[in-house]
């Protein structure tokens, strides 16, 4: 028994001795201040600007928006430890119970904000993706781009996507959502968070593909994020979820043990009462 609780004495200080120091809790706290999903509802996107597909070509936005079909707009980075990743996942888990499909009825675009990624990365990530949405006959319908610093920040600042780059962790504070474009080009909803509900996702597709804008999101609630509708920002609160997890993780481990000892004590006290 002192020797499980020792290795679970061990796990904690491990993971206390992983997290980040105050100082840079602090840095980052800060960072995310800055941090904001504006929405531009009804701006036109600049559909000239330039990028590279997942195969290497160069490419600009406009190839992506054909009469009828919205587009989906996603910025994320493709090696995104966490937040990334559950936004494109949320995408695909909206999109499976549509009967609307990519290269169809829309289009899915997924644009690097990390001007250091390339069509590698972006090949890799978008055959991940194409494969988990598994809808034969789609895959046209699915692009991976990245670009150099100018266009990356024309497109960001276009669609009210603010995000921060974090030195001391070599990582992006960022928001997390997606935005729905008309075939035109203009923005017509956002969709935040990491999880979106297939009927939203439908309905913001037929109306973007009218050419229709909606309405202004005023609250919300993002993983690792807070929207304060009064500045138009997002306060961070990833340390909060880190410590808790990290706390949890210390709690479930130690009952597991000790759960695990009273039952054996008590199949011990069992087998010897049978003996006598």
């Amino acid at each position: 028994m002192m020797r499980s609780c020792g290795t679970v004495l061990l796990l904690a200080l491990i993971l206390g001795a992983a997290g980040p120091s105050k100082a840079q809790i602090v840095d980052t706290e800060k960072s995310f201040q800055e941090v904001a999903f504006e929405q531009k509802l009804g701006e036109q996107v600049d559909l000239s600007l330039p990028f590279v597909d997942d195969l290497g070509n160069e490419v600009t936005l406009g190839d992506y928006f054909h009469e009828g079909r919205p587009v989906i707009l996603a910025l994320v980075y493709f090696e995104c430890p966490m937040l990334c990743n559950m936004v494109l996942n949320g995408t695909v888990r909206s999109l499976r119970p549509l009967a609307m499909s990519p290269s169809q009825e829309f289009e899915v675009v997924v644009v690097s904000f990390d001007p250091g990624e390339d069509s590698r990365i972006a090949h890799a990530k978008m055959g991940n993706y194409v494969q988990s949405y598994g809808r034969p006959g789609t895959e046209a319908g699915w692009h991976f781009l990245t670009g150099k610093p100018a266009s990356i920040d024309a497109l960001t600042d276009e669609v009210g996507f603010r995000y921060v780059y974090d030195e001391a962790t070599d990582q992006f504070a960022h928001a997390s959502g997606i935005t729905v474009l008309t075939p035109e080009g203009k923005v017509s909803r956002y969709l935040f968070g990491i999880d979106y509900p297939p009927k939203d996702l439908r309905l913001a597709l037929t109306e973007a593909s009218d050419g229709e804008v909606g309405g202004v999101v005023e609250q919300l609630l993002l993983l690792c994020f807070k929207y304060d509708p009064s500045t138009g920002r997002y306060g961070a609160t990833i340390m909060f979820f880190v410590r808790l997890a990290a706390a949890l993780t210390v709690v479930v481990l130690v009952g597991l043990i000790v759960f695990s000892r009273l039952r054996e004590n008590r199949r011990r006290h069992h087998a010897v009462g049978g003996e006598a």
